[in-house]
């Protein structure tokens, strides 16, 4: 993959950018790659050049990566005013349930039916799906969709006022739970120990409903990234993105070999 500066603002020009409507609602998806489907789905505030950056990884390990505009500017190096304003206006937006547990947010259907028609588009056995921070538990909800083989939560963070909450409707979580065990599927899942937006309860709550199915780790705040772009030196303060903003793209550190077992894990679980 070619080098690129993860701090000036990325054309995403080695995307195809795609207005796919599902759903009857339109969405701006960018594919790129060949191979079976993969869903990225962005951390806050969008999709960044870290973000980016991971789905470059994805592609070239062999999938056709699907990346979703679901919030913010496309590309830009998260700003800590933009990127505040972008925060605040998702967690009133409809299409999520920033501070609800127990409940689905409606934008999952709408992922569900991407992952449907990535399979189509794409073959295989099957599609995987990650998903960061705010949209973190959406790769879980969308295991209602036939297609998802393979989902990964990175420090899913909602709902944003209950630790130990889960953002996903209890029949939903059932139902999930009962296809890992029929299909013999896990859900790989991180986060930074002292992450104050997805604490220690809420991976104690998956494991309590998907028992050994949910299968956590948990890297150390010291192999955290300390340069990271302005929104998440205001507004985070914390060790918090695993495979993005976070992540020390370095030999032997904690998160490239967090993003290597991610890669295993897709290739894996949706090699032909």
């Amino acid at each position: 993959m070619t080098a690129r500066n993860q701090r000036r603002d990325d054309p995403l020009d080695d995307f195809d950018r795609r207005a796919i409507t599902l759903n009857g609602t339109t969405k701006n998806v960018y594919v790129a790659g060949h191979g079976p489907g993969v869903i990225v789905m962005t951390e806050m505030p969008g999709i960044s050049p870290d973000v980016a950056r991971f789905s470059r990884w994805v592609r070239d390990a062999g999938f056709t990566v699907h990346m979703p505009s679901l919030f913010g500017r496309d590309g830009a190096v998260p700003d800590a005013e933009e990127g505040g304003a972008v925060f605040r206006k998702a967690c009133v937006s409809a299409e999520f349930r920033a501070f609800a547990a127990n409940g689905s947010s409606p934008v999952t259907q709408w992922l569900r039916a991407l992952a449907h028609l990535a399979h189509e588009e794409c073959g295989g056995p099957g599609v995987g799906a990650i998903g960061m921070c705010f949209t973190g538990n959406f790769a879980l909800t969308m295991m209602l969709e036939p297609a998802m083989l393979a989902p990964v939560l990175s420090q899913p963070s909602l709902p944003l006022d209950d630790p130990a909450g889960l953002e996903i409707a209890p029949d939903e979580l059932a139902a999930v739970r009962r296809r890992l065990d029929r299909d013999d599927l896990s859900v790989l899942a991180y986060r930074f120990e002292g992450d104050r937006f997805c604490r220690a309860e809420r991976f104690a709550a998956y494991a309590e409903a998907l028992g050994d199915r949910f299968q956590a780790r948990v890297l150390p705040d010291s192999a955290a990234n300390p340069d990271v772009p302005p929104f998440f030196a205001q507004h985070v303060q914390c060790a918090h993105s695993v495979v993005t903003a976070h992540l020390i793209d370095e030999a032997g550190q904690p998160t490239l070999a967090a993003r290597d077992e991610i890669l295993s894990f897709f290739t894996g679980r949706l090699a032909p």
